[in-house]
C-alpha cells in the first residue's frame, strides 16, 4: 500500500459508502428510484453510536386535562349517569342538588357513591345539599366542618 492510501485510510478520505435514508428506505419498497446519501466512516460511526443509545421516553398519560373540574346541577334522577361518566372520565365533579327533591337528590348520592367506590375515588359534602366527587388521579385533601350546617337545619 503506498503512502498516499495510508493518509486517506488514516482520516477516511477513501472510504465512503453510500447509506439511504428512512425516507428512501420507504420508497425502496414502494419499488421507486432512489437517491442516496454518501456518509464518511466516520459519520457511520456517529450515526451507529447515536442509533444504539437508548432513547428517554416519558408517559404524558399521567399529564392529561387531569386538573378539570365539572360543575352539575342534576334536575332529575337520570342525570346521575352523566355524572358517572365524567368520574369514569378522571374528572372531578361537583354536585349541587339543591334544585332536585330529597328523596331523588338522596338517590343521586348513593348512585355517586357507589361510583366513586368502584372507581377508587372519594365523595365529599362541601356545603348544603353539595357534593364533590373526585376521582382517584385527583386528591382531595383536607375536610369542611358540619357545625356549621348543623346550625341551619
Amino acid at each position: 500500500m503506498s503512502m498516499k492510501n495510508k493518509f486517506k485510510n488514516f482520516f477516511y478520505l477513501d472510504e465512503e459508502e453510500e447509506i439511504p435514508t428512512t425516507n428512501e428506505r420507504r420508497k425502496e419498497s414502494q419499488s421507486m428510484p432512489q437517491p442516496t446519501v454518501r456518509k464518511t466512516t466516520k459519520e457511520r460511526r456517529v450515526v451507529q453510536s447515536e442509533s444504539n443509545s437508548t432513547p428517554n421516553i416519558v408517559s404524558l398519560q399521567n399529564l392529561q386535562k387531569s386538573s378539570k373540574v365539572i360543575l352539575v346541577e342534576p334536575r332529575v334522577y337520570a342525570e346521575a349517569q352523566d355524572i358517572s361518566e365524567h368520574l369514569k372520565n378522571k374528572r372531578a365533579v361537583v354536585v349541587n342538588l339543591q334544585r332536585i327533591d330529597k328523596d331523588q337528590g338522596i338517590r343521586i348520592v348513593d348512585f355517586l357513591s357507589g361510583t366513586v367506590y368502584a372507581l377508587g375515588g372519594d365523595i365529599q359534602r362541601i356545603g348544603t345539599d353539595i357534593f364533590l366527587c373526585a376521582p382517584d388521579t385527583v386528591e382531595v385533601a383536607g375536610a369542611i366542618s358540619d357545625y356549621f350546617y348543623d346550625d341551619i337545619q
